[in-house]
């Protein structure tokens, strides 16, 4: 492979992140890898900034309360759409707080309603945990119950990385068995789309770029899915009929090919598709904002398209 391209705030970063002393947190237990991931979010990312609405709500999942948080920019709504968000973390880590930045962000671009879903976590609950939980959220928003003082007229499901995963699949879930507000569009983003299928980037970019296969691997070996089920594997489905997407990779990405493969599966099948790439950038850099500025463009390039998906797909 040559030498591939990589911005000088990427290059600044990774020299760092590659220099520090200590374990990885692949290496530590997950309770302790997820409080590294928190403070790596003061270090790394954007502050939240202002907002009307920044509040925690709950919705009945399969195995009791699902946690949620919601973000606004606005207190009051007319009825219109709404983002649902699945934060990454290799199904294992973040939460809500650790992708508080991001989310606070598309409230305010896109100036929609923002939720956040705070899906179970692998090991302590192994798939399919997460992602039943993932769908029962959505569904229950969908219906725009009472606690969330807004009336839903139609969704867009937006993830990264692993919470790309889930993006898709409750993309898949709802579009079998459709909800009470349709899915306007999704938009996964670095999405572990295609997990049980090898790829080169994997190779290329598994070693000083942020995710390493070392990682993935544990990854995997903690969340335990079933390769053949498409609630994990969600290009085993035919992708006919899915919502317009956008697809958001990073080119230095051990799973950037995935992520390349589903917006060509989409493609394929006849769904509106648009497929960005951010060159040079890494894995993770919607929550590295601070650390490599240059990530900012990658994400408001994206604004502008998801904005133009929506218009069409709610008829604004």
């Amino acid at each position: 492979m040559t030498e591939p391209h990589v911005r000088p705030d990427v290059r600044r970063f990774l020299d760092y992140l590659n220099n520090l002393p200590g374990p990885r947190s692949h290496q530590v237990g997950p309770v302790e890898a997820r409080n590294m991931m928190h403070a790596s979010r003061h270090v790394a990312d954007a502050p939240v900034g202002e907002l009307a609405v920044n509040r925690d709500l709950v919705a009945a999942g399969p195995a009791g309360e699902i946690p949620l948080r919601l973000f606004d920019a606005r207190h009051e709504r007319a009825p219109g759409p709404l983002m649902v968000f699945f934060h990454g973390g290799g199904f294992v880590l973040g939460d809500v707080g650790t992708h508080e930045p991001f989310c606070a962000e598309m409230a305010r671009q896109l100036d929609l309603p923002v939720v956040s879903v705070d899906y179970r976590l692998a090991p302590e609950n192994p798939w399919p945990a997460g992602i039943e939980d993932a769908i029962a959220a959505t569904r229950w928003i969908a219906q725009s119950p009472e606690a969330l003082g807004r009336h839903v007229t139609g969704l867009v499901l937006c993830g990264d990385s692993a919470g790309g995963n889930f993006a898709i699949v409750v993309s898949l879930s709802l579009r079998d068995e459709p909800a009470a507000a349709p899915v306007l569009a999704q938009w996964p983003i670095y999405p572990a789309a295609d997990p049980a299928k090898g790829y080169p980037s994997f190779q290329d970019f598994g070693e000083g770029y942020l995710l390493s296969q070392d990682a993935m691997r544990w990854f995997d070996t903690c969340y335990c899915a079933d390769p053949t089920d498409w609630r994990y594997s969600p290009m085993v489905k035919s992708q006919a009929g899915m919502p317009p997407t956008l697809v958001l990779t990073a080119s230095l990405d051990p799973i950037r090919d995935q992520g390349r493969a589903y917006a060509a599966a989409t493609a394929e099948a006849g769904v509106h598709t648009v497929f960005r790439e951010a060159k040079g950038n890494i894995h993770g850099f919607i929550n590295l904002r601070k650390a490599i500025p240059s990530s900012e463009d990658d994400i408001h390039g994206c604004f502008r398209i998801l904005k133009l998906m929506i218009g069409e797909g709610s008829g604004l």
